[in-house]
């Protein structure tokens, strides 16, 4: 394959603007914002179950609260009409008498159980209040941190946007100069070649694979028309000729 000096050196154009482009792409997909947001991520995800654990028990605390006072107002307002029927007089049986006395007395140690059951859920339930305000400061806390991290991570992502937008246009502007059959070949042999198809011999070495070339390869080099399109004896790239090429 042939191709004037001049195509050649822009097809190295074309090869540094790809590598700039897959630079940029790297470091989109490295940003260290992805990582914190992954991390802050699963930590919020554990404090919302922990939340939503915390709630159901408060919601089932105060369940069990309504429960306990309903019973103690039951058992009061019996107490109340038992007090009420022995002092109305109206029991005239000493033995329906004894027995309601004895009613009013295991009604008020039933009461004051009951009131200790109440005191008793009042204090796990404020104690479980307190867990849900700690986990719901802390949940909004991680919450802003995942919302910061997120708007550094988006205008990261916009800047190089933005900047492979416009290595690109650069690319596509100098590869529109290069002739279509040697561009179809670099683009075949970045493909293969790990994102290099095209690299500079420099100083006597091919900077595709990095080994310089023995002198066998450089007599070939040498003789090659400046048109001639060489490939690397060892990496098979394209290997384009310089003024620094030590020729």
């Amino acid at each position: 394959m042939n191709a004037a000096p001049a195509d050649q050196i822009r097809l190295l154009e074309v090869q540094t603007l790809d590598l700039r482009l897959a630079q940029l792409a790297h470091k989109r997909k490295s940003l260290p914002e992805h990582a914190e947001i992954d991390s802050l991520t699963k930590d919020l995800t554990q404090l919302r179950d922990l939340l939503v654990a915390a709630q159901t028990e408060e919601s089932d605390t105060a369940r069990e609260q309504t429960k306990a006072e309903q019973d103690v107002d039951q058992v009061r307002q019996r107490a109340v009409r038992d007090q009420q029927k022995l002092d109305s007089g109206a029991i005239n049986s000493p033995k329906d008498l004894e027995n309601l006395q004895r009613e009013i007395v295991s009604l008020a140690r039933r009461q004051g159980d009951l009131e200790d059951v109440v005191l008793d859920v009042m204090e796990r339930r404020e104690s479980v209040q307190e867990r849900v305000n700690e986990l719901t400061e802390r949940v909004s806390a991680v919450q802003a941190k995942v919302d910061d991290a997120t708007a550094r991570r988006d205008a990261a992502q916009r800047e190089l946007d933005e900047t492979s937008g416009s290595v690109t246009r650069d690319r596509e502007a100098v590869a529109t100069a290069v002739p279509a059959d040697l561009l179809k070949l670099y683009e075949k042999l970045r493909v293969q070649q790990g994102g290099v198809g095209a690299a500079r011999l420099f100083q006597r070495r091919c900077e595709g694979c990095r080994l310089e070339l023995n002198i066998t390869e450089l007599n070939e080099v040498r003789s090659a028309s400046p048109d001639t399109v060489l490939r690397c004896e060892n990496c098979h790239r394209i290997l384009i000729r310089t003024a620094e090429s030590g020729l």
